[in-house]
């Protein structure tokens, strides 16, 4: 088997039951797979697209040589060990989501894989973090920085405020 080259993944992680334990739980995991990771400053928010209580969201930085499809499977393993369910309803509470927001500077949508995610310009949530971790890097897709992206992006809709370490 050949072995993939290294990349920069940036993971989006979030929780609304329990979240303090559940995301400490995630990091926990995250460092025994993938060793030193990179870890954004954690941002409280409202649910989106349905009623339930605050997320807990942040975005962590990985170094890994596992092929994408095989990380985004290591993902969803995580996220089963801590309780996660997958139901019908993508607007659902959850003890951990954990998502995939790029590997590299690939572009994957094969229907199991998207790479640069989405979220990432809709949502106040994945962007600030993202910018504050990795701001310089650039977007796939757009070219522009992360940072540039936040400074651009209209937030007034979704407010969220930076959750203090305890």
């Amino acid at each position: 088997m050949t072995e993939q080259p290294t990349v920069r993944a940036w993971l989006s992680l979030g929780s609304n039951i329990s979240p303090a334990e559940y995301i400490a739980a995630a990091i926990l995991d995250l460092q025994a797979s993938f060793g030193n990771l990179v870890i954004s400053p954690i941002y409280e928010s409202e649910a989106v697209g349905f009623s339930g209580d605050n997320f807990h969201n942040l975005v962590v930085g990985i170094e890994t040589n596992l092929a994408p499809h095989a990380l985004a499977r290591e993902l969803r393993r995580i996220e089963e060990r801590h309780g996660r369910q997958r139901g019908m309803n993508k607007f659902s509470s959850r003890t951990l989501d954990i998502d995939l927001l790029t590997y590299g500077d690939q572009v994957i949508d094969d229907g199991v894989i998207q790479v640069p995610r989405r979220e990432i310009l809709r949502y106040a949530f994945v962007l600030l973090p993202l910018s504050e971790v990795a701001g310089e890097e650039r977007h796939p897709q757009t070219g522009q920085t992360y940072r540039t992206h936040w400074l651009a992006f209209d937030g007034s809709n979704q407010p969220l405020w930076r959750v203090e370490a305890r």
